[in-house]
């Protein structure tokens, strides 16, 4: 089978790069080690101890394939990532996790027996025939590749900055060349049931019409047989067996039946080929058997249409591994409500000197923009331990199902949550010291921050919320053992000291250290000197951060002597004498024990016994350490105040930033309504105007007339009295005057009488080609006919 170990995509991009065949052999889970570094047994025991086994097959239980689910694990638990490749499979990861929420494209690979797809490829390469079922797959594998590449086109072509958001995966969707002619033609000549159609080919139509019409005949010679046989008391019944028509009947007696004796059946029937089918059987077994030629002439033809195209079809089967595999991270990630975890290189020496760290914390409390998470070499708000979760989810799944069987509603899904812890290890810590009692969860801690890293690097998110910072560690070691059971010896802490031995061998200034209950299994106070020159050597230079846990006093006080060392326990809630799960950060544990036996009805003799033998000192020291857990839960109160009135006032500043908006959108809006109320009063003023202006010109011309013929009325009834001759001589004379008046040219600056208007205007322009004048009537100016003026 196919599977991916650490540079797996990295060879079958160079080898497409290269225009080379692609060798599925290297990517074989026969061969793994030909990709594969090996571990050394220091690595080996750690995954072991933190489970990351267990983790790796929750999250390939995502993988749609059976391939897909074998690459996933293969190549998360190879766990040997370069820095850059970390970067890059966290990318992959998000373009998918973006995919899937854009809902336009279907990642799922479920529909498609990837392995048929795989084994058709292999007998392809060796020149062996394909089966039906082969051709089908790979055909609906080629389809969902083609169908992927159409829905990223289609979603490019609405927004072309999709296909950078979907890097890399667009490169990877994009890439294969998809062969559709041989898709087209396996869907042509293979029904979806997987047989071959009778329109494959006219030899296999025509091989299948004749086995039909020789069954048929057949039968009906068989029933012709069996009816004749009314006196036998024997039940016969036509059989197809092993290929031939034969008549079974239900005893072992003999009948008249003229045939062969085949066989006798296992419940005592006898089968019988009559003589008049015998030569019927042998053309029916030829006609099946030019069937099954038709067949795999059809299955031959399709083998030789996949050879051409053979290497891009091993492509698309590698690039479609990939993409389950990565689908897997993205589904567990979003399932698991995972955050995209922002992880950084550190630097080679694993630290800063005591003069860097304070130059950059002063510069960074001088600097208003600056980020307080940048100071944290590890931080993991809300960090949830993965397999704890796992357990919760899937009992909550059983209790659901359960409700759903007996359809009852009373049942509660029940189930307390596990608790997340927040990790908070600033610039500079080398060790970090956890203290605190049995059952209290240091254990589950250092496992969440070694899952944690472990996810981060093989592109997984990790189970925290947004502002996860954590660096990434070239290698994680752990030694965790049961520390609880009472039967340890000296076998047990040997073998410890030999886990750290070889640890401290391996590890490096990019190392991830997790010891737990570092010094236990012996003397108290030679465990304890002992843990403290462990711890000491691994702040030296063992690894980037060393985590350990510990019962230990003494080592509480590493702290004050050396700032490479941080404090942290758990906390206690001595009221219910019960661990809340909640770490306290720059605090060293306290003694509970005497105090729990006080609670728990210990006699007081043996009370006050005790904390004499533990002396008041001590006792001091757990006052001290009280207050300041005191301290800190006031300090963590009033941070996570402050915080809430932070996220107010964000979201207070949102508010005001969209109310300031709309305001501006609005009076933009109301402006350029303005204006376009503005433009249509100003055309509908004008062109009341322009309406107005014609009537008072036409009424100005009526009235003009009317005033004429009134004068010309008034002068000839004045004029009726004198004599008749003179009256008539001077109207005579008189007419031929204003006509000639009336056709006179008026010059350039002379004054005229509009009639149209009634009134007198003075001529400023003569166009005698078109008999009109320019004339200026007060201050308005207007062209008249000359028939229109009198000079």
């Amino acid at each position: 089978s196919i599977a991916f170990c650490n540079n797996c995509a990295l060879v079958i991009r160079n080898s497409i790069g290269n225009r080379n065949r692609v060798n599925l052999s290297l990517i074989s889970s026969s061969s793994p080690t030909l990709v594969c570094r090996s571990k050394s047994k220091s690595q080996t025991d750690s995954l072991r101890v933190l489970e990351w086994d267990k983790l790796c097959d929750v999250v390939a239980s995502f993988a749609r394939t059976s391939l897909g689910r074998e690459a996933t694990k293969k190549k998360l638990w190879s766990l040997d990532q370069s820095f850059s490749e970390s970067l890059k499979l966290l990318d992959e990861t998000d373009a998918a996790i973006k995919m899937l929420e854009h809902g336009s494209f279907c990642l799922d690979l479920s529909s498609i027996h990837i392995s048929l797809v795989e084994s058709g490829i292999r007998h392809a390469r060796r020149r062996l025939s394909l089966r039906a079922d082969q051709a089908l797959e790979i055909a609906s594998l080629l389809r969902f590749f083609d169908m992927l590449q159409f829905d990223l086109k289609a979603a490019i072509k609405q927004d072309g900055d999709w296909y950078k958001r979907f890097m890399p995966l667009s490169e990877l969707i994009m890439h294969p060349v998809i062969n559709r002619s041989f898709v087209k033609l396996v869907e042509q000549v293979i029904d979806p049931d997987g047989t071959i159609k009778d329109s494959a080919s006219s030899a296999l139509r025509q091989s299948r019409e004749r086995v039909q019409t020789l069954e048929r005949k057949l039968q009906q010679l068989l029933d012709a047989i069996i009816r004749s046989q009314k006196d036998d008391e024997s039940v016969m019944v036509a059989a197809d067996i092993d290929g031939r028509w034969c008549i079974q009947m239900s005893s072992n007696q003999l009948t008249s039946v003229n045939g062969l004796l085949l066989s006798s059946g296992s419940g005592g029937g006898t089968l019988a080929e009559p003589i008049a089918a015998v030569s019927m059987n042998d053309d029916l077994q030829s006609a099946r058997a030019s069937v099954a030629k038709a067949e795999a002439e059809i299955l031959s033809m399709l083998t030789e249409k996949m050879q051409d195209d053979l290497y891009q079809i091993e492509v698309v089967l590698s690039y479609s591994i990939q993409l389950d595999v990565i689908n897997a991270r993205a589904t567990y990630s979003r399932a698991y409500g995972g955050a995209h975890p922002d992880i950084y290189l550190p630097p080679e020496d694993g630290f800063e000197s005591l003069s860097a760290r304070e130059n950059s914390m002063e510069s960074n409390l001088s600097s208003e923009k600056s980020l307080p998470r940048k100071e944290w070499l590890l931080y993991l708000p809300r960090c949830y331990h993965p397999l704890l979760l796992y357990q919760h989810k899937k009992g909550i799944r059983k209790m659901r199902e359960m409700v759903k069987v007996h359809k009852t509603a009373d049942t509660v899904l029940s189930g307390t949550p596990p608790i997340p812890a927040d990790f908070q290890i600033s610039k500079g810590t080398r060790v970090l010291v956890i203290t605190g009692p049995n059952t209290g969860g240091k254990t589950i801690c250092l496992k969440s921050v070694g899952l944690a890293a472990m996810m981060a690097k093989s592109g997984l998110y990790v189970l925290a919320t947004e502002s996860a910072r954590i660096p990434w560690f070239d290698n994680i070691y752990a030694d965790i053992g049961d520390e609880q059971s009472l039967l340890q010896s000296l076998s047990t802490f040997s073998g410890h000291l030999k886990q750290i031995s070889e640890i401290l061998s391996h590890s490096t200034s990019r190392s991830l250290v997790l010891l737990d209950e570092v010094g236990a299994g012996t003397n108290p106070l030679e465990g304890a000197a002992l843990g403290m020159a462990i711890l000491e050597s691994f702040a030296e230079s063992g690894s980037l951060l060393t985590m350990a846990t510990t019962h230990h006093g003494e080592l509480k006080t590493l702290k004050y002597s050396n700032s490479a060392f941080e404090n942290a326990c758990m906390e206690f809630d001595d009221l219910n004498l019960k661990p809340t799960f909640k770490i306290l950060w720059g605090v060293p544990g306290r003694s509970n024990a005497i105090n729990i036996a006080e609670r728990l009805g210990l006699p007081c003799d043996i009370i006050e016994s005790a904390r004499e033998l533990y002396g008041s000192a001590s006792a001091e020291i757990n006052e001290v350490i009280l207050d300041m857990e005191r301290y800190k839960q006031e300090y963590q109160r009033l941070l996570n105040e402050s915080r809430v009135y932070i996220r107010l006032s964000r979201e207070l500043h949102d508010n005001l930033l969209t109310a300031q908006k709309n305001i501006n959108d609005h009076a933009t809006k109301e402006r350029r309504k303005m204006r376009q109320e503005l433009t249509q009063a100003g055309s509908m003023t004008r062109s009341t105007l322009r309406r107005t202006l014609q009537q008072f010109r036409s009424s100005a011309a009526q009235s003009s007339q009317s005033k004429v013929a009134t004068q010309l009325q008034t002068k000839v009834e004045t004029t009726k009295d004198e004599d008749s001759g003179i009256r008539s001589s001077s109207v005579v004379e008189r007419r031929p005057i204003s006509e000639a008046a009336a056709r006179k040219v008026p010059e350039v600056g002379s004054s005229v009488f509009v009639s149209s208007l009634g009134k007198k205007a003075t001529v400023l322009k003569v166009e005698q080609s078109k008999k009109e004048i320019l004339v200026q009537v007060g201050i308005m100016k207007m062209k008249v006919k000359l028939t229109d003026v009198v000079a």
